[in-house]
């Protein structure tokens, strides 16, 4: 594919130094329509980014986006803070019949403000309340936002090193594999617990992902995370699943903690959650620890209505009818990995691993400074993918759930021969 350099200069001159995805993908996009991205030029990209999982069912979904413009035609409510509004009711209602109840869910549903951080933060601040203690355990690699609080629990330096002030309260621990399987699962974790001289305070809560997503595609076992579980409990920690990426169907089933078959006792949501890529996010909790006052967080875009459109639409189209989503995301997952295998063989010591789970991957390679240049070669080739992990020596793969499988091999087609042609 031939790109002609388009005039970037007005972002160059005008916009932040803080853009980043624009400089991996230097043209200047003007539509989208399910997996697909064009630019101005009429330029075709195969989407295999989805807004950072934040469009599981692709740009533009006919469904969601007629049910937005019937509800804008309306002249319905846009902006309600936490006004109660039809749009709302709908959500909430298909939320709870849909995907609560028939997983036996007991959650209340916070709308803390419309991003991910805002529930993350939501979340520590609820633990510390209703447990009275400030110090909360996250893991090594770990990636929650990038307000302060949520800075706090995350693993990445030059992330962290951004606040400009001290990070405190957090304390990391190791994610499963980290150690490489030659130390028992939380022997550390649970010494400090039981050692009055560790220096370790009592947590409020242990917040974890279930796949690491932006700390390089890090997928815990179903049995490390059940036994998670269960050190919560026995040391009177809450435990808070960060499902922001990894929720909504990304892994398999709507929430990336099913397979383990724990509930925890705190859930953020967002990304997805709209189906349409519009700012919502969700703080899910057990009913006991509602403790909240009146107003004691709030935000003046929790309620974004026309978020509350699209996601009960999302819901009432992917997840009402039992298993077929789920099942078809599986199925995707088993092509992206038959095609990582075969890359790997193609490419003997280049290739440290690769792992995922549902349509989330990663492929991690020897020399770290070869995913970026694959990414790059990619998007010349009309192949949009971006890096993870630590010192971005991860390629990650996450395409809306909604891809056809055509898409999927032509797209996997073209990250073989990128990497090929980085040999």
């Amino acid at each position: 594919m031939t790109i002609t350099q388009p005039d970037l200069s007005v972002f160059e001159t005008l916009e932040s130094e803080v853009r980043s995805y624009c400089r991996g993908w230097p043209t200047i996009f003007d539509r989208a329509q399910g997996s697909r991205m064009f630019d101005e030029d009429g330029h075709s990209y195969l989407d295999f980014f989805a807004g950072a999982g934040s469009l599981n069912y692709g740009h533009n979904n006919p469904v969601l986006k007629r049910a937005l413009i019937d509800y804008l035609e309306r002249d319905s409510i846009v902006h309600g803070l936490d006004m109660s509004t039809t749009a709302k009711r709908a959500f909430l209602e298909s939320f709870q019949n849909i995907i609560l109840r028939p997983r036996d869910l007991p959650y209340k549903v916070m709308f803390p403000g419309p991003t991910g951080t805002n529930a993350v933060e939501s979340a520590l601040k609820l633990a510390r309340k209703v447990k009275g203690r400030e110090s909360i355990v996250s893991f090594t690699n770990a990636f929650h936002g990038m307000s302060l609080g949520s800075l706090a629990v995350t693993g990445n330096a030059f992330k962290r090193a951004g606040a400009g002030i001290p990070l405190v309260h957090g304390t990391p621990m190791p994610f499963d594999h980290y150690l490489d399987g030659k130390t028992p699962d939380f022997i550390w974790f649970e010494r400090l617990l039981e050692d009055q001289g560790s220096g370790l305070n009592q947590p409020a809560a242990v917040i974890v992902e279930t796949v690491q997503g932006e700390g390089g595609i890090n997928v815990a076992r179903a049995e490390w995370l059940r036994k998670l579980a269960e050190v919560c409990e026995r040391w009177d920690m809450l435990l808070i699943v960060d499902d922001i990426q990894m929720g909504c169907g990304r892994t398999g089933a709507f929430f990336s903690f099913e397979e383990a078959g724990i509930t925890p006792d705190i859930v953020t949501v967002s990304k997805s959650i709209s189906g349409y890529g519009l700012p919502m996010a969700l703080t899910l909790f057990k009913p006991e620890l509602d403790v909240w006052e009146p107003g004691e967080h709030n935000g003046t875009f929790r309620g974004n209505n026309a978020a509350f459109v699209t996601a009960a639409a999302a819901l009432e189209t992917y997840w009402s009818d039992g298993p077929a989503m789920e099942k078809q995301t599986r199925a995707r997952g088993e092509q992206v990995e038959e095609a990582f295998a075969a890359i790997a063989d193609e490419n003997p010591g280049a290739i440290k691993e690769y792992r995922g789970r549902g349509l989330v991957w990663g492929m991690e390679f020897i020399d770290k400074a070869r995913a970026s240049a694959i990414a790059k070669r990619a998007f010349e080739l009309g192949l949009l993918i971006e890096t993870s992990g630590p010192e971005g020596e991860v390629v990650k793969l996450l395409p809306a759930l909604t891809i056809t499988a055509d898409e999927l091999d032509e797209g996997l087609r073209t990250l073989a021969r990128a990497v090929r042609e980085t040999a």
